[in-house]
């Protein structure tokens, strides 16, 4: 968008210093697009901030330096007890802009689960890269595997909840 003024120019540019000293830039699909140096590794897509049919495109790098979280949860898929390091879901969907309430997430092999939005702030999973510390391979669910805390609430030792825990996660539409 191109402003005509002078004075308009300076106005938007205010603002937004305002917004972003303040903590509360909006997230634009452009801005974390413009950041994947990498390999992509995760498209969030969908309703996101600028309207109906955006496309925000992650690489490591990117998820990596949002803030991490560490859930030690025991899982159905290991024997013992193991630590999933990574973004929150809510910090992934609040930086690529996200305005719906269900999630389709999608594995690398087209597996699909639908996701209320609502989980991300409730339960709050995290999209692990690592398990004890060490990066998540494709082999063993990774490199991206949304992992709820279940030993912290009886009702996430579910199937409804272990089904939305999908590893291998490339995609995320916000609907």
């Amino acid at each position: 968008m191109k402003l005509r003024c002078a004075g308009a120019r300076r106005r938007a540019w205010l603002a937004w210093l305002f917004l972003a000293a303040a903590g509360t830039r909006p997230a634009l699909a452009q801005d974390a697009a413009a950041a994947a140096r990498g390999p992509v590794v995760l498209t969030v897509s969908g309703k996101l901030a600028g309207g109906q049919d955006q496309v925000v495109q992650f690489d490591l790098a990117q998820l990596s330096a949002l803030p991490q979280h560490s859930i030690h949860t025991q899982t159905p898929w290991y024997p013992g007890p193991r630590t999933f390091s990574g973004p929150l879901l809510r910090d992934v969907l609040s930086r690529a802009g996200a305005q719906g309430q269900r999630l389709e997430a999608r594995a690398i092999n087209d597996y699909k689960v639908s996701i209320p939005v609502s989980d991300a702030e409730r339960f709050k999973p995290v999209l692990a890269l690592q398990i004890d510390g060490k990066p998540i391979a494709l082999r063993d669910k990774g490199p991206i595997f949304i992992v709820y805390p279940y030993d912290h609430d009886p009702q996430l030792r579910s199937t409804i909840y272990y089904s939305r825990s999908i590893w291998q996660l490339k995609a995320l539409e916000v609907r």
